[in-house]
């Protein structure tokens, strides 16, 4: 499986933006996508998930409210809508994907078998 993210940009606080991450390569309905982010000086830390047969979706609990994952199955791609950004929200945000994870370990980077090369956000102040 081959992830791609996309949709990084420069962006004022308060506002949004949508990354994507295309799918290719073999899945099935067992995977989850998640999107994790690593922002300057600190370690990668988990955004969300959903899994992608039944579209259920997983939080970091800070980010409940403002972020919200989704994912299009015809066109194998997973999104994060980012939405009332903040400076702290300045990162490079990665998608990650992997089969048949325990929820409990949804949150862990070593869960996931597959990642994309990361797109950068940034939010001025």
């Amino acid at each position: 499986v081959q992830l791609q993210a996309s949709g990084g940009g420069l962006v004022q606080a308060g506002g949004s933006l949508r990354l994507s991450c295309a799918a290719s390569g073999r899945t099935s309905n067992s995977y989850y996508m998640a999107w994790f982010r690593q922002a300057p000086g600190k370690e990668r830390s988990f955004v969300a998930a959903v899994k992608w047969s039944a579209g259920y979706t997983y939080y970091a609990d800070s980010l409940k409210g403002r972020f919200t994952i989704s994912r299009d199955r015809a066109k194998n791609t997973g999104y994060l809508q980012m939405n009332s950004l903040r400076p702290e929200d300045t990162a490079v945000y990665f998608c990650a994907a992997g089969p048949s994870i325990i929820q409990s370990n949804l949150w862990s980077q070593t869960a996931y078998s597959y990642w994309g090369q990361g797109t950068l956000v940034t939010v001025s102040s």
